[in-house]
């Protein structure tokens, strides 16, 4: 596991405003709690080995067959079950989400992958940190160009630009998408994802499946936010193209282009560590220190847009650093 994602605030006093973690905020879960809190009798029963009905639920949705979903905790414990199934030769474009590096470091002893092997490449898409989207010609061709293809579409809700449909996706055998209720409905606690794909990849897959990986309390929650559309995270990004325009008036602060709420940001002269400690201290304010992305400096970090009060407030707070 990886140390150093976003959402740290445990480790500061006072946060007020956090544009460390991509997924959206500010969204009351009232309704979801209620409703759980109405079902008391799920803590003292086992929940089904494998997320069945949820599965069923998610296929119905996608017009696809249930075989062809796997229900998982969390979109990362899809990333390693992916990685533990295909033994690969892993093609990973940097940077991206680094889970997908991690996953084969932690390999049983004698499973260490040759790169002489068949290749499997991962994309995420909307990639994270850079918020780019791959078009379907790119990846038409890179599934020309390798055995397999995993698209890990977690931002999928978090960008206008044209994404994969699970239908498609399940069409080929070459392909195996990734799919994250935690940030489509920003529940990062329940622990919620999914894989589709053709059913003779989700039937290796579910031979490593751990029983009961998916708790009662996330099998409910995820059928009940399955009939709310209205819950699916929405990101203003609108907001977060202006906040990226206020950033750029900056000087010795650079933004990549993104087709996303969150941005990837570049300092001329300082530490995004050193930034991160100036905003969490004298402002309150959390971003997330991105040098630990492979391919990315002691320089980087991220951002993700939220309400327009705080982003002028992040604004004014970087400005007054740059100018120390």
């Amino acid at each position: 596991m990886i140390e150093g994602h976003g959402d740290d605030a445990y480790k500061y006093k006072d946060i007020k405003s956090d544009f460390s973690s991509n997924i959206c905020v500010h969204d009351s879960h009232t309704a979801l709690m209620n409703h759980l809190a109405a079902h008391p009798e799920l803590i003292s029963h086992y929940p089904e080995p494998e997320a069945w009905t949820l599965e069923q639920m998610i296929a119905e949705k996608h017009g696809i067959n249930s075989k062809q979903v796997i229900v998982t905790s969390g979109a990362t414990e899809a990333i390693y079950l992916i990685a533990q199934t295909f033994r690969l030769c892993p093609v990973i474009p940097t940077p991206t989400f680094s889970e997908y590096a991690d996953a084969y470091e932690h390999l049983p002893y004698g499973q260490i992958l040759s790169d002489q092997l068949p290749s499997i490449l991962w994309l995420c898409n909307p990639n994270n940190p850079t918020g780019e989207v791959y078009d379907q010609l790119y990846i038409d061709r890179m599934m020309a160009e390798h055995e397999l293809v995993v698209i890990d579409q977690s931002y999928e809700n978090y960008t206008d630009a044209p994404v994969l449909s699970p239908r498609w996706g399940c069409s080929t055998p070459y392909s195996i998408q990734i799919h994250s209720m935690t940030k489509t409905y920003g529940v990062p606690g329940l622990r919620l994802g999914y894989i589709t794909a053709h059913e003779s990849l989700t039937e290796q897959i579910r031979r490593h499946l751990r029983p009961w990986s998916v708790s009662a309390l996330a099998v409910e929650a995820g059928k009940f936010l399955l009939q709310h559309d209205e819950f699916i995270c929405r990101p203003d990004l609108h907001e977060a193209g202006r906040l990226r325009d206020c950033l750029h008036q900056i000087w010795g602060v650079t933004i990549a282009p993104t087709s996303t709420n969150f941005m990837l940001c570049k300092l001329s002269h300082h530490t995004a560590a050193e930034l991160k400690e100036y905003l969490a201290k004298e402002h309150h304010i959390l971003i997330r220190d991105a040098s630990n992305f492979k391919g990315l400096t002691p320089h980087h970090f991220r951002i993700a847009a939220q309400t327009p009060e705080e982003n002028d407030a992040l604004v004014d707070a970087i400005r007054c650093f740059m100018k120390c």
